[in-house]
């Protein structure tokens, strides 16, 4: 069992960062690769970035690449979402998820554990 709950989510103007932090429970926690997603309002969940189990591996959407990094501390038990250059479109509810999947995934159906999601708001 992992648990996760997010934190660090909240009103920003265009250019600014944010960074979200993902806290993981669970003796098996590192074992997991870990994901970010988003969800806008009246949209689907979407695919942000993924990072493998060691944290030596990354993979983003082409909307945030160069923009969002993803990162970890195992030690901890912590996921980051560093997200610079924000922009309007990036408003949404943000999701960290933990998957068995050693590299990670892209898709939400591969994930097993969920957190409840932090909101970011992105004004112009």
């Amino acid at each position: 069992q992992v648990q996760l709950v997010e934190s660090g989510g909240g009103l920003v103007q265009a250019g600014g960062s944010l960074r979200l932090s993902c806290a993981g429970s669970g003796r098996t926690f590192s074992s997991y690769a870990m994901g970010w997603f988003r969800q806008a309002p009246g949209k689907e969940r979407e695919f942000v970035g993924t990072i493998k189990w060691s944290g030596g591996s990354t993979y983003y959407a082409d909307s945030v690449k160069g923009r969002f990094t993803i990162s970890r501390d195992n030690a901890k038990k912590r996921v980051y979402l560093q997200m610079n250059s924000l922009k309007p479109e990036d408003t949404a509810v943000y999701y960290c998820a933990a998957t068995p999947i050693g590299s990670g995934s892209a898709s939400s159906d591969e994930y097993d554990y969920w957190g409840q999601g932090t909101q970011v708001t992105v004004s112009s």
